[in-house]
């Protein structure tokens, strides 16, 4: 594959995979039909279950849009050992199944891979104080260890089983949001066997700046360790109003917090420079998260495809 691809996702359709949260989006095929129509030509999987699990089926699905499927994901309480061996079977199973499509597919023409991610949503004190995180908030040092060595281990089983690789995304609401908490993890694990999934719009909050260009500042940090990137834009008025009055998260996400690209405070121009400048040879997912049932999504992946044009992309 040459140059960078342009995919969308179907968080950007209300399918945000969060306990609690997993109703109201649309269906998968709808969501496909307008993520074609809209001039995206690839996608990830979602949540487990919102798409075919059936290779055959997914592949058909996916072939008949000359779609590319990119990657999968397995949320996991990285703090928890006992979620370990839980999360490593339902990685391997999204693994099979990818590997599987891409295997067979006639129109596939990249391998997938895996993204690991802390639990959204799932520690209160943390969806509380999403983009606004104090040092007392993070994991304790037995618990980053523990946190290391799960991640680790599902990337390795990962590779030796489907030889997909793994990367990690960072995001708020979850344990491992802030730039801190990033650094530190891409210090302390094995940079041949875990990338970094770098999204744009979660560290723009994640960073609690009213400085956008902190975004840039994230892919000069952390260089090559960049595997993979989702376009999302951080609306940072939005941002300084949640954390002026409390919100949490998803108070957040629903007052618009990720706004379509353009309207808010990530330098694109400058990302998009960084990559080319970098050789960037992969795909950028734009993502723009939304509850389910918000917002007007096929009209945004609109616009946000013809901003991206503006680009050059």
């Amino acid at each position: 594959m040459q140059g960078i691809r342009v995919a969308n996702a179907p968080c950007s359709w209300g399918d945000l995979g969060v306990q609690g949260l997993e109703g109201g989006s649309i269906g998968y095929q709808q969501m496909l039909d307008e993520l074609v129509e809209t001039g995206y030509i690839g996608t990830d999987l979602g949540d487990w279950g919102y798409m075919p699990t059936d290779p055959e089926k997914l592949r058909t699905e996916l072939e008949r849009r000359n779609l590319t499927i990119i990657s999968g994901y397995v949320p996991v309480a990285l703090k928890n050992p006992e979620s370990h061996r839980q999360a490593e079977a339902q990685a391997l199973k999204i693994a099979r199944l990818l590997s599987t499509v891409a295997q067979t597919s006639t129109t596939q023409t990249v391998r997938p891979f895996m993204v690991v991610m802390d639990e959204i949503g799932a520690v209160p004190v943390r969806t509380q104080n999403a983009g606004r995180v104090e040092p007392d908030m993070e994991l304790g040092e037995e618990e980053w260890r523990t946190c290391i060595k799960g991640a680790e281990q599902i990337a390795r089983v990962i590779r030796e089983e489907t030889g997909m690789q793994t990367t990690f995304h960072h995001h708020c609401a979850s344990y491992l949001e802030t730039p801190k908490e990033i650094s530190r993890f891409l210090e302390q694990t094995d940079p041949n066997l875990i990338g970094l999934t770098l999204d744009t719009g979660h560290y723009a909050y994640g960073a609690a700046t009213d400085d956008g260009q902190c975004v840039l500042e994230a892919f000069e940090r952390f260089g090559d360790r960049i595997w993979h990137v989702h376009f999302k834009d951080c609306d940072l008025k939005i941002a300084q109003a949640a954390r002026n009055q409390g919100w949490d998260y998803f108070e957040a996400v629903r007052r618009g917090l990720f706004c379509e690209l353009g309207q808010g405070g990530v330098d694109f121009p400058g990302v998009v420079s960084w990559l080319r400048e970098h050789d960037y040879n992969g795909w950028i997912v734009v993502e723009q998260d939304v509850l389910p049932g918000m917002g007007t999504p096929k009209e945004s992946a609109q616009r946000n495809r013809e901003y991206l044009k503006q680009l050059g992309l």
